[in-house]
């Protein structure tokens, strides 16, 4: 129970890797609340976190949404011990591609999702933060390397880290620790965005080729280590990055 009585609010809480954060939290004790843009989601998540936890529908690239977050979470439980910034990833209806054939409007819609947004959720939280709070920024090995048509993403999820840094030293006085948790090839919907039905087994099995701890990651392997960086076990660590990628980053399977 390492973070029994914690308040903790995930964005992007009703599937995939932030759902797999939220059901880690609780299962340490935490409570809080998960947000996300489709309300179907919200409830199903929130189904099976149980009374504990708190759906809060928004879009984390509108600021009165993430205030109206912010707003809702304190006044339920009264307090923020953690903040997992984790809304981000494709964007519905806009491709990324190589630098010939990306337009500005997705240009800024996957910045504004991938590194705005996570800025602004961490300054509109600020208020309702406890001091000695921690926050855990999502970001991705993508940041890392380069991949075909994923520049953009890339840029983004490696300036993500760099924001640790900064923030970190920015909230010095409060005691508030900005770290990032950097995943890699995660089994999650999507997949389902990436690839025609038929093909995402096979995709998957390509990944898992190229991961030296021969699997795809789940998101409760996430959320084991989002709650590493949630709890005090993880006072010494700021601004600094997991990678939780089977070692596909820093090791090469290459013959």
């Amino acid at each position: 129970m390492r973070l029994k009585n914690k308040v903790a609010v995930v964005t992007g809480g009703n599937s995939g890797i932030g759902f797999g954060i939220a059901e880690a939290f609780k299962n340490e004790g935490a409570k809080g609340a998960i947000t996300g843009r489709k309300q179907n989601t919200i409830d199903a998540s929130i189904q099976q976190l149980g009374d504990s936890f708190i759906g809060l529908k928004g879009d984390v690239t509108n600021m009165k949404d993430l205030d109206n977050i912010f707003k809702a979470t304190f006044e339920k439980f009264g307090r923020i011990d953690a903040l997992v910034v984790n809304a981000g990833g494709v964007v519905d209806g806009s491709q990324m591609g190589p630098i010939t054939a990306m337009e500005e409007e997705s240009y800024d819609q996957y910045m504004n999702l991938n590194l705005k947004s996570v800025y602004f959720t961490v300054q509109k939280a600020l208020p309702y933060l406890n001091d000695g709070s921690s926050i855990v920024l999502i970001g991705s090995s993508a940041a890392h390397r380069a991949a075909p048509g994923m520049a953009i993403y890339s840029a983004a999820k490696a300036a993500v880290i760099s924001l640790a840094k900064g923030l970190s030293l920015d909230l010095l006085e409060r005691k508030i620790r900005v770290n990032v948790l950097s995943p890699g090839t995660i089994d999650t919907p999507v997949f389902d965005k990436l690839a025609p039905e038929y093909q995402v087994d096979h995709v998957k099995q390509l990944w898992v080729n190229l991961i030296p701890a021969g699997r795809i990651g789940q998101p409760s392997d996430i959320g084991k280590a989002a709650v590493f960086l949630a709890s005090d076990e993880s006072s010494f660590i700021l601004g600094s990055e997991i990678l939780a990628d089977g070692g596909m980053t820093n090791i090469s399977l290459m013959k």
